[in-house]
């Protein structure tokens, strides 16, 4: 049987950064999505304008029941109008969770090298929610590039996560720093050397990129060619 495709209440925003918000759409009642995995995009319109339609991933995960997440940059018709006039009380209509990017929770003992780029991190919310909810014996390591300090999505809730969970680790990068700024942490660009550094035993590592093309597409040559490892070890999500 099909998933329903439903209208949907927006119960709350979040202003996460200037340019993104994150979005809550509560199911209606009797609404039943089916099942669904942490890692799957929903499809969001607006009724009034359906031709102003985008795929999100989803950042809450399938253990939050009775509500939706999606965490939206300003970019492009849809983005942009989430962003600057998404509010409690709008609706919009939501096709079901789908895809493949999905977490890999067993066998126990696995560790998830999620390596991001801008609103990029988003699913590996979701991802670190359930683990760290179901209290997992699963490594996750995010690796994320951004531009300044103020483009870090999630900086809070992420850290909260981290003292809740030893198995997480969230790691920063900054590309455009001013020399005088006071980060401490690591400046430049993802690079394979970096990504490497964190494997220790490459049999029981799954890889996940989400971000730019040219990013995902580094990660999926260091994981491929440079450690040779199979195909099913990577998994990735593009936006261009």
């Amino acid at each position: 049987m099909a998933k329903p495709i439903a209208e949907m209440s927006i119960e709350s925003v979040t202003l996460e950064l200037p340019d993104v918000k994150t979005v809550r759409l509560r199911w209606p009642e009797g609404y039943d999505p089916g099942e669904f995995k942490t890692g799957q995009f929903i499809t969001v319109s607006w009724p009034h304008k359906p031709k102003y339609r985008r795929a999100y991933s989803l950042s809450s995960c399938a253990l939050d029941r009775g509500f939706f997440e999606v965490t939206v940059k300003r970019d492009g018709k849809m983005g942009t109008s989430v962003v600057d006039w998404a509010e409690a009380g709008d609706t919009m209509i939501v096709i079901p969770p789908t895809g493949r990017f999905l977490p890999v929770f067993d066998p126990p003992g696995k560790h998830l090298i999620c390596v991001a780029g801008g609103s990029g991190v988003t699913p590996f919310r979701g991802f670190v929610r359930e683990a760290t909810a179901r209290g997992l014996d699963t490594r996750i390591t995010i690796l994320y590039t951004v531009r300044t300090t103020r483009d870090i999505i999630f900086a809070d809730e992420f850290r909260e996560l981290e003292a809740k969970n030893p198995k997480f680790k969230f790691l920063v990068t900054c590309t455009r720093l001013a020399p005088e700024d006071p980060w401490a942490g690591r400046r430049g660009r993802i690079t394979p050397e970096w990504v490497r550094s964190f494997v220790d035993h490459p049999a029981d590592t799954v890889f996940y990129a989400c971000g730019t093309n040219d990013m995902v597409e580094a990660v999926e040559h260091l994981v491929i060619h440079d450690l040779g490892l199979p195909k099913e070890q990577m998994k990735t999500e593009k936006w261009g």
